[in-house]
């Protein structure tokens, strides 16, 4: 099963010895990363040539960056040769400046065994790199549940268990070796508890494992539907408190994925998933806020945007509009029709966010000191 954010999380680094200066930044954060990569490939958690996606930060400004965007290597020689070709393409490009805070990442894919075959499984782990104040770090973040003995449901998984958490085991004392640095697991997350060797599943007072599942990642992707980012001020309002313009979206085969609804007075419009477990209907419904937020971006209102969403060609992921079922309604009475996640107060850990732009906010170095107002 895959989360929507961090299942488990553990970091590596150490000091850079006062090497400072462009070279010092780029070089190091690449050559750790790609040292890191090279393990993950022995252990087939990443296969392929990776893309790598880079961002220099120019020293003393927050939002300002030398470099920022993804580097498409011709192929993958040792750790050392690949981050040097990496790191002089991104010299090439980069905008004059005073270099500050590196941070690098790969999202790849990787093989997850099933008894006796392997499975490429798309986005299995993240693998980020940053150096920063005469600090290189590295971090590896898995959002899918392979490596557990319950799934995220809580279900026994003994098999897949057996074949995969021996891999993820053997991968980090590897990377602990080939980055001359202790593994260090991160904290518990919402799904489970990282340690040394893998990770472990958060059980009951009874013994079993928890549904992390239904009171932690449905209430996460529910979120989504009823919360502009940027705290409702990035696109339209995704909740309202009056009547609202609905139309059914359904799939090729006639499965009703939902509604699609707006509200002029209130400038929102967003999509209610009929049930928010269904994969497919989850996915759909992330298509059509993607459309949302492109008429957004294009100036439209909300009617205008439902107006012209309705008539949107048929997609075999998305579905299309069922014009002739659209009606008015409240939205409160919409939502209660579905089947809606319910929070069980199941609070172990925190969610951890997948990406170097969460590294970027909050960043602590080997020894614990917080270096976020540093950058």
């Amino acid at each position: 099963m895959r989360a929507t954010t961090a299942v488990a999380r553990w970091t590596w680094g150490r000091d850079l010895g006062g090497d400072s200066g462009a070279e010092a930044g780029v070089g190091p954060c690449l050559r750790k990363l790609f040292t890191a990569h090279e393990v993950l490939g022995r252990h087939r958690l990443m296969v392929g040539i990776p893309k790598v996606s880079v961002s220099v930060h120019e020293a003393g400004e927050r939002n300002s960056y030398l470099f920022r965007g993804e580097i498409e290597l011709r192929a993958v020689g040792s750790p050392l040769e690949t981050a040097q070709e990496a790191a002089q393409r991104v010299h090439e490009a980069m905008s004059p400046g005073e270099t500050g805070s590196v941070y690098a990442h790969i999202d790849g894919p990787g093989d997850v065994a099933l008894g006796d075959a392997y499975r490429s499984e798309p986005g299995l782990f993240r693998l980020g790199g940053s150096a920063l104040l005469g600090y290189v770090g590295v971090d590896l973040v898995t959002r899918t549940d392979f490596w557990l003995p319950y799934d995220l449901k809580g279900r026994p998984q003994p098999q897949v268990h057996a074949a995969n958490a021996p891999r993820l085991s053997a991968a980090l004392r590897d990377l602990a070796e080939a980055l001359d640095s202790d593994t260090d697991p991160d904290d518990p997350t919402s799904f489970a508890r990282p340690n040394e060797t893998g990770a472990e599943n958060f059980l009951g007072e009874d013994g079993n494992a928890l549904d992390v599942w239904s009171s932690c990642e449905l209430p996460a992707r529910y979120d989504v539907f009823t919360h502009a980012p940027g705290f409702d001020r990035i696109g339209y309002r995704r909740t309202a408190e009056a009547e609202v313009t609905c139309v059914p979206i359904r799939s090729d085969d006639g499965t009703l994925f939902g509604h699609l609804w707006a509200s002029e007075p209130e400038n929102a419009a967003s999509f209610e998933p009929e049930d928010i477990d269904d994969e497919r209907t989850y996915h759909a419904g992330l298509l059509w806020l993607d459309r949302l937020r492109a008429a957004h971006d294009r100036g439209l209102s909300p009617a205008e945007a439902l107006t012209e969403l309705s008539v949107h060609r048929p997609d075999p992921d998305a579905g299309c509009a069922d014009a002739s079922g659209t009606h008015i309604t409240v939205l409160r009475e919409l939502r209660d029709q579905g089947t809606r996640p319910e929070y069980s107060g199941h609070e172990q850990g925190v969610g951890v966010a997948v990406g170097h732009e969460v590294m970027e906010r909050d960043v602590v170095d080997g020894r614990g000191r917080d270096l976020t107002d540093r950058l």
